[in-house]
């Protein structure tokens, strides 16, 4: 198990964690397998997506605060009941193949840290296997 951590700058915001996983895996000594990105927060997630349009990062915070706005009338007293909802949709957690001690991502994909309810510190833990 590898564990870092990232300090979020906004409410909201995608953060390109592709590099950090690229060095876990080289690092593991893993040639051929699978590794699982898992974020212990209920409001934040990891996702797959376009890195190569930073236009796309900004579309999809849009589309999710079009989706579930913030002060909806929601009942969570916390007041971040639409962070919880955001990263219920983007999800905790992404396996990703490992290929000659590479991650398996497509020319356009990159992982993302997804923020919902920043600034904050968090963590990010990592698995790579056989």
């Amino acid at each position: 198990m590898h564990r870092f951590s990232i300090q979020t700058n906004s409410s909201v915001e995608l953060i390109d964690i592709t590099d950090r996983i690229r060095e876990i895996i080289d690092t593991s000594g893993v040639d051929e397998g699978t590794c699982c990105i898992f974020v212990p927060h209920t409001t934040a997630a990891v996702t797959i997506n376009e890195n190569a349009d930073p236009d796309v990062l900004v579309d999809i915070i849009q589309g999710l605060e079009s989706m579930v706005p913030p002060n909806a009338g929601y009942r969570h007293r916390e007041g971040n009941a639409d962070a919880h909802i955001k990263a219920s949709l983007t999800g905790a957690s992404q396996t990703v193949l490992v290929e000659e001690g590479r991650p398996l991502l497509g020319t356009w994909q990159s992982i993302f840290f997804c923020e919902f309810d920043g600034p904050r510190r968090r963590n990010v833990w990592v698995t790579v296997r056989r």
